[in-house]
């Protein structure tokens, strides 16, 4: 199911479901969400930006806990046109301190409403391991 909505819309309801940190537009423009793309779109306006396909990538950390360990990244192909955006895909990878993959997911034919809050996406490619807990015997021998 495509949605299309305005850039305010966009990044309010994307904020909502928790994707609130840093994010960069084209490997490039670093900032909050509406801030990166509203970057991205002027600098095409202005020319030093090449606008192909009306399609451009956002890129975040969804997790991240220092250079040592695993992160969670997540890349969204956000499509626009006449000033509205529309997701189209995500894709939600866990990297080791190398940047080799570890784990990952896609998810194509999105909308903003159907895709899955950041802690939904975070469980799609962690390593949780649930663990068993076997009870104690808490009985002394006489």
């Amino acid at each position: 199911m495509k949605q299309v909505i305005d850039l305010e819309t966009f990044s309010k309801s994307l904020s909502d479901k928790g994707y609130n940190g840093y994010f960069h537009t084209q490997s490039a423009h670093p900032g909050r969400l509406k801030e990166s793309i509203s970057d991205y779109l002027e600098s095409c306006q202005k020319g030093k930006e090449v606008f192909s396909n009306s399609e451009f990538t956002v890129t975040g950390y969804l997790k991240w806990t220092g250079d040592e360990h695993p992160r969670i990244e997540c890349r969204m192909r956000v499509k626009h046109e006449n000033g509205n955006f529309e997701l189209q895909k995500m894709e939600i990878t866990q990297k080791d301190q190398f940047g080799q993959l570890l784990k990952q997911s896609k998810l194509e034919n999105l909308s903003v409403d159907t895709m899955p809050k950041a802690s939904e996406a975070i469980a799609m490619v962690s390593d949780v391991i649930e663990q068993e807990t076997v009870p104690a015997r808490r009985h002394f021998k006489l």
